[in-house]
């Protein structure tokens, strides 16, 4: 298996059809993608529910910021994403995506602390050209892993990855990225307010 991991927002539906967006660091095993979830988690839950999944490609960084902030904010400050029905699975994906593929799942180890998931492709689609990350997106997605670990990392490593991290905010970002890494700085607050009570 390829151990390079892949950033890109994962959307599965449960039973009833209600979305959940989920940012996921993925793997590729040829034709095949690779989802290796901790538990309690609800990706995981609807995979194994309904046998599929949705996998985004997307350079709009304030999905992975407002997914991972959502914990410690209270709600997702950008909201559900707007989402439009997939091509051939039941399901749904981002209205915005740069592509997407369309998953079912083939495998589940059924590890009790951290599944394997293995999905084949059951249809890609690509839908703008790619034009890239610049470095304050790409700064996003590390403050957005960052502050999913905020329960796990020493607080000054935090601070000293997002003060690296700001270079790039400071340099190369437009507006949403701006709001994005605004939502992330907020996420750091309230989870330091709420440990220090």
């Amino acid at each position: 298996m390829n151990d390079q991991i892949f950033e890109a927002v994962i959307i599965t539906v449960d039973a009833d059809g209600t979305a959940h967006v989920a940012p996921f660091g993925v793997r590729y095993r040829g034709a095949q993608v690779v989802l290796m979830p901790f538990k309690p988690s609800a990706t995981l839950d609807n995979i194994r529910a309904t046998g599929h999944a949705v996998l985004n490609l997307t350079t709009d960084t304030r999905v992975f910021a407002s997914s991972v902030c959502a914990r410690w904010l209270g709600a997702a400050p950008f909201g559900t994403p707007p989402l439009v029905p997939t091509n051939r699975l039941p399901g749904l994906r981002l209205a915005g995506a740069l592509a997407h593929s369309e998953l079912e799942l083939v495998a589940d180890d059924a590890h009790a602390e951290r599944p394997t998931l293995t999905l084949a492709r059951a249809l890609d689609v690509t839908h703008a050209p790619f034009p890239g990350f610049n470095r304050a997106q790409a700064a996003v997605v590390e403050g957005a892993v960052l502050v999913s670990r905020l329960h796990m990392l020493p607080a000054d490593k935090v601070d000293g990855e997002m003060a690296y991290l700001q270079i790039a905010i400071d340099k190369t970002a437009g507006p949403d990225e701006r709001e994005a890494w605004g939502w992330l700085q907020q996420a750091v607050r309230q989870h330091r307010e709420g440990a220090a009570r």
